[in-house]
């Protein structure tokens, strides 16, 4: 669980990298980690056990968490900073912004991590062990400064052969501190990623210490006084508490807070942990190490660039591998996810064929090949056979399990069959509200409302998001709605065709009239698209139906919703005087507007999120 980095399209030139950066990269794969390197055999060895050993770490402080993800975890270690810079996201480029040691990208079939390596820090490895945490204990729903805090408390970490320290003092930290203002409590708890304490050099540089500190102090506050002030904080965050809210709730009034962080500042001795590493079960002979050659290093860079959202990048450097080397498998899964991600389904089904056909061992390949002949109607037997190879090759991978229960669902066959996939899916990923989504709805196929809502219940206890609860909200009020009023809903697996109901008053009570969706209603799923541009031709046809086209230098992107109250609307540089209204507010506003495929070939998707500027 942990909080995206979101990072933006980066225009450099790529052309030229295999030239200009002749050091042999290595790829070590260790029993959890693979860890690709330009630093040699040695570093990259002693990076993956690192890994190995902080991850025995977290699993002994938290033995009840699954430390694994469900997604591989990929490591990119540089050691030099242009190195660095030609992946890190633009955000971070820019003179004065805060410049970052190590960065994760997670999404739902990989995780990457990028570590820029030899760094003068206080902990050799802190770089290694911050993102790391991030990646495990890190959620969506946790606010900025608890997650960089317990990412930097984690950070501050020793391990030997025999002894492990955690949790140790920054002194840097506190120096800073002394010698600056500290955030007041209330600005620093309602930090997001678009504030400037996140980017700023200046401002970053407090945000972090000090987020730092606070979780420090909490963390052995918490120790002796025998509570769990930071559970009780979190769990009120996740049930959509405004964030001062709940920290006054979980920590009391503010302003003693704020005073015993600012003595805890000034204190001259810190508490750490101390743990016997001698019983972590790291074995040296289960590395295994390969030489990479150019295209096949440049084909894993362009991959990260492609999940860090830099497409444009992806692509150029993908062109000069399959050059050099048409036959990289990893070349053709990446061009097929950039096409994929662009809503180019035809193409993206090209490349994946390919991918399959030079490796049918590539479950990402296998699943997605599925998955978009699924999108676009097919529920074939050839789509069935792509599932359950992405399963044969990887048992543990959750989305091609979630894949064929919905391929089942839409075919209305198997349906029980379908749900036991859909529990294995919940089984592998816990935390992915999608799939618990997907399982209620094949429940209410067979008509099984109350066992749908109980699984609906679970889910808005995992939601980690406002937009998930939201969404978990929505469909319990359908599904109750259909129980209790019309005993029957007919739900297609993730492509539900939703009715609105307006009730208008009749003689001696209420009648109900459907207004037909133009469009479906689906769950969020896939990737998050955006589009970027000007807001036109808002229409809005029914209560709380609302089509747009977003006008952009690269063309114009045709949108929906049908449930436009609860969309997630942010103002970016102004403060609205009301409420936002999409049918009379977003005509002609800037705006950045993110979105899925649905199963609907007429438009380009359902939206989620509509971010305005003026």
């Amino acid at each position: 669980m942990l909080k995206r980095i979101v990072v933006g399209c980066l225009l450099v030139t790529v052309s030229g990298w295999a030239r200009d950066n002749a050091s042999p990269w290595v790829e070590v794969r260790s029993p959890h980690f693979s860890v690709v390197t330009d630093a040699g055999e040695t570093e990259g060895r002693r990076i993956a056990d690192r890994f190995e050993r902080m991850r025995w770490v977290l699993q002994t402080m938290f033995p009840k968490s699954n430390v694994d993800p469900v997604a591989p975890i990929l490591v990119i270690a540089v050691r030099n900073r242009s190195e660095f810079q030609r992946l890190e996201p633009e955000a971070y480029r820019a003179r004065g912004q805060v410049q970052l040691g190590g960065l994760f990208l997670r999404n739902t079939d990989k995780n990457y991590i990028l570590l820029q390596l030899g760094l003068a820090e206080e902990h050799p490895f802190s770089s290694i062990y911050h993102e790391y945490t991030h990646l495990r204990l890190g959620t969506e729903g946790m606010p900025l400064w608890l997650n960089e805090g317990l990412a930097q408390f984690f950070q501050n970490t020793d391990i030997s052969d025999k002894d492990v320290l955690l949790g140790q003092a920054s002194a840097e930290a506190i120096l800073y501190l002394r010698q600056n203002s500290p955030i007041p409590l209330r600005v620093l708890f309602q930090v997001d990623a678009n504030s400037p304490y996140y980017h700023e050099e200046q401002k970053g540089t407090i945000f972090y210490a000090e987020s730092w500190a606070l979780t420090h102090y909490l963390e052995f506050d918490d120790l002796k006084r025998h509570q769990d002030r930071i559970g009780t904080y979190v769990g009120l965050v996740n049930q959509n508490e405004d964030p001062v809210t709940a920290a006054t709730e979980a920590f009391g009034d503010l302003k003693e807070l704020q005073m015993a962080l600012e003595d805890y500042i000034h204190r001259e001795r810190y508490q750490a942990y101390h743990l016997d590493s001698t019983a972590a079960p790291i074995d040296p002979q289960a590395l295994t190490v390969t030489t990479l050659t150019e295209p096949q290093r440049d084909a894993v860079r362009a991959d990260f660039l492609a999940y860090s959202g830099r497409s444009d990048d992806a692509r150029a450097l993908l062109d000069d591998v399959l050059k050099a080397d048409s036959n990289n498998e990893q070349a053709h899964e990446t061009m097929g996810f950039i096409e994929f991600r662009a809503g180019h389904r035809d193409a993206a089904k090209k490349w994946y064929a390919e991918a399959v056909a030079l490796d049918p061992e590539s479950y990402l390949a296998q699943y997605y090949l599925g998955d978009v002949s699924e999108m676009d109607g097919e529920t074939g037997e050839e789509v069935e056979a792509d599932f359950r190879a992405a399963i044969r090759v990887n048992p543990g991978f959750a989305p091609a399990y979630d894949g064929l229960a919905m391929l089942y669902g839409k075919r209305r066959a198997k349906l029980d069959l379908a749900h036991m996939l859909e529990l294995q899916a919940v089984q592998l990923d816990p935390e992915d509200v999608n799939y618990r989504l997907n399982t209620a709805n094949l429940l209410v196929e067979q008509e099984r409302y109350d066992d749908a809502l109980h699984v609906l219940r679970v889910a808005e206890k995992v939601a980690r998001t406002p937009l998930e609860a939201d969404v978990v909200e929505r469909v319990m009020k359908q599904v109750e709605q259909h129980r209790d009023e019309m005993k029957r809903l007919t739900w297609q697996g993730a492509e539900a065709q939703v009715q609105t109901t307006v009730v208008t008053p009749s003689d001696g009570g209420a009648s109900i009239q459907p207004v037909a969706a133009k469009h479906p209603t689906e769950t969020p799923h896939g990737p998050d698209l955006t589009a970027q541009g000007v807001i036109r031709g808002v229409r809005c046809s029914g209560p709380g139906i609302v089509e747009l086209k977003v006008d952009g230098t690269k063309g114009s992107v045709s949108l929906y919703s049908n449930e436009a109250d609860k969309v997630d609307y942010r103002a970016l540089n102004f403060t609205p005087k009301d409420a936002i209204q999409p049918c009379q507010d977003l005509e002609g506003m800037k705006a950045r507007v993110h979105y899925f495929a649905t199963a609907d070939k007429t438009v380009d998707g359902q939206i989620t999120i509509i971010a305005l500027w003026k």
